[in-house]
């Protein structure tokens, strides 16, 4: 049986940079209120007519498979994770395929938030075990700048999250020693209303966005704040031990933990109860926020480019989000 193989690893972030103060014309807020609940110090929106979900998607994607020294025709298939696609129907990873001219490939859309990227990397892992494809794209994508609420009232999600695209690629290999060594999946659809935008859906009356469904606020994001981040530390902890468990692996064997990107208070609680250096936990939360899908995918990249990930090293990947649902992947690099 083959095994599964990160060979190439991209993201793409659109110019435009809003700070704290930034926001602060728009709200309420300020810089510092922001740091201390956030970390968080500016984030990156995209420019309307110049990007969309797909093309940041096919720019990440583009520069993975550069330093995977494949070019767009030799990809099998794609997986694509956004829960901000460009069109209702269909799903953005057949407007990317387009513009990367891989017409007649085969493409995936799922939705699985901030545990989108894990969940298409897993897909393609067994894609690729099982012998069916020797080589995916996998992509998380997101435009959220233009769905939060930028006022004072939408405040406490507005300031999180940004926009980015990350990309890696995968293919299959025989090397026993570098390879992804497991993926875990979970959820737990009886907190599904504690982090969720309602509308528009299939099981309202109406289809459109009428002034009544807009100011009763359905398309609005609603976050349980203290709920998600008291089930996030647990389970971001149970996560990660059990892909260290399922490969006979000690917490002080991990090279480097890339969390989603959701709060630095998150990623430094459970750094803490890892009993992790700073040095081997990824965030770069302070320069882009939440950018959801794309967070890891993007957090990875940069590690790369840092030089903060080489050959032999032991990565775990991890994340949890709005479903609720979590995720960890185990690689040694």
């Amino acid at each position: 049986m083959p095994y599964a193989r990160i060979t190439g690893v991209g993201y793409y972030v659109p110019e435009q940079v809003v700070t704290n103060d930034d926001l602060s014309q728009w709200m309420e807020t300020s810089d510092a209120w922001i740091q201390e609940r956030t970390g968080i110090k500016e984030r990156r929106y995209f420019t309307y007519g110049k990007e969309t979900n797909a093309s940041m998607g096919a720019a990440a994607s583009r520069q993975a498979l550069e330093r995977a020294e494949l070019t767009p025709d030799q990809v099998d298939v794609i997986v694509y994770a956004t829960i901000t696609p460009d069109y209702f129907f269909p799903g953005s990873a057949f407007l990317m395929q387009r513009e990367l001219g891989m017409d007649g490939k085969p493409v995936i859309d799922i939705r699985e938030q901030c545990s989108g990227f894990i969940y298409a990397l897993s897909i393609a892992d067994q894609f690729i075990k099982s012998g069916m494809y020797k080589t995916a794209l996998v992509v998380g994508s997101e435009i959220q700048s233009t769905w939060i609420n930028k006022s004072t009232a939408g405040r406490n999600v507005a300031v999180i999250f940004g926009d980015g695209a990350g990309a890696v690629v995968v293919q299959g290999t025989d090397d026993t020693d570098h390879r992804i060594l497991s993926t875990h999946l979970h959820a737990d659809g009886r907190f599904a209303e504690d982090l969720y935008v309602k509308d528009p859906g299939s099981s309202r009356p109406d289809r459109a966005a009428t002034k009544e469904l807009l100011d009763e606020g359905g398309f609005d994001v609603f976050m349980n704040g203290n709920a998600v981040f008291k089930h996030a530390v647990v389970r971001f902890g149970e996560v990660i031990q059990e892909a260290l468990d399922a490969n006979g692996a000690q917490t002080d064997e991990i090279s480097l933990l890339v969390p989603h990107q959701a709060n630095i208070r998150i990623s430094e609680y459970v750094r803490q109860q890892l009993g992790l250096s700073s040095d081997k936990v990824v965030n770069n939360i302070e320069r882009y926020g939440n950018t959801t899908a794309a967070s890891i995918p993007i957090a990875l990249a940069e590690a790369w480019e840092q030089g903060r990930v080489q050959p032999g090293n032991l990565i775990c990947l991890a994340a949890f989000g709005s479903g609720f649902t979590w995720a960890s992947a185990l690689i040694r690099w």
